[in-house]
């Protein structure tokens, strides 16, 4: 029993400084109930114990002190005590991603049915069905790099937006990889589980460096959009230098699986800990006798003035 109680404490224990009002109210009143208070000062108590005639029985059950108990009662329940753990409501929850789409000429080669970047549509589209719920953020870049939208648990939202993207409408040619980085960490920085950058590109330039990424401490995925006969091996260095892994697209779901395995572990990747459990509060069993206090004041009779 005692080791049970161990880990016993309040979660919000400021609420316990109720208590001193509550205190100090108690004090008062027993004070000010005791009718021989003026008399103990100037007649000795030895003798003021035989000249009492027909004092009453003092009874714990007043009004007083049942809302003090009361009171006592509500502030302890408030504070939430607390000793026992149990699973977090969000213990399921996917961690989010930021999805880092390229959006150049080259993405239109027809060497992946229909284009590089069709195929690159598809492949989110598996990807956001089978991470159902869990928050995508979009960003596109060439030249430059723009977000897209911040998280959000909506894939039709996600899809709808990508499928909009072409080379057409992007600003200025080029590989602003570096800026997509920094666009993906700011897009994860409100998320509790931090999440993790998942790079769609048919090639990642050797030179592009991600100290946005590596900073936060965020696994970076890069799902290669070349064709099984080119190999991803052309976005090796610059995987290194990112700390990715490179996944290599599949006619099948095999890439996606990968993917998706590796995008749902990036908490435990990134060390995440405590969000599997909460310390489970007890206040509220309490409650009953604060009820069963609050009934009393229906007696006849009970005013506290």
């Amino acid at each position: 029993m005692i080791a049970a109680l161990a880990p016993f404490h309040f979660e919000r224990p400021l609420w316990l400084l109720a208590l001193l009002p509550v205190v100090g109210l108690w004090f008062l009143d027993r004070r000010g109930s005791d009718a021989l208070l003026r008399w103990r000062a100037v007649i000795d108590p030895a003798l003021l114990a035989h000249l009492i005639v027909g004092e009453a029985r003092r009874t714990i059950v007043t009004p007083a002190n049942g809302l003090l108990i009361a009171l006592a009662l509500t502030a302890m329940a408030a504070a939430g005590p607390a000793w026992q753990r149990e699973p977090s409501p969000f213990a399921d929850a996917k961690p989010a991603v930021a999805v880092v789409l390229k959006v150049t000429p080259s993405m239109l080669e027809q060497d992946l049915a229909p284009t590089r970047l069709d195929r690159a549509r598809q492949k989110l589209a598996d990807i956001l069905a089978a991470r159902e719920g869990a928050s995508t953020s979009l960003i596109a870049y060439a030249g430059s790099a723009h977000l897209v939208l911040p998280p959000t648990p909506d894939s039709d939202v996600v899809l709808n937006l990508a499928k909009s993207l072409s080379p057409d409408i992007m600003p200025k040619e080029g590989d602003d990889l570096a800026g997509a980085l920094a666009l993906a960490k700011r897009a994860l920085a409100s998320q509790a589980d931090g999440g993790s950058i998942l790079i769609m590109a048919d090639e990642v330039e050797p030179d592009a460096k991600g100290p946005p990424a590596a900073a936060a401490h965020l696994p970076v995925t890069i799902l290669s959009l070349l064709p099984p006969s080119t190999g991803a091996e052309r976005s090796g260095a610059a995987a290194q230098a990112l700390n990715a892994t490179i996944v290599a697209t599949t006619a099948d779901q095999t890439d996606v699986a990968a993917i998706v395995r590796r995008l749902d572990r990036a908490d435990q990747a990134r060390g995440v800990d405590g969000e599997g459990q909460h310390w489970r509060e007890a206040g509220y069993w309490l409650t009953p006798l604060i009820a069963l206090l609050a009934l009393l004041w229906f007696r006849r009779g009970w005013v506290l003035a």
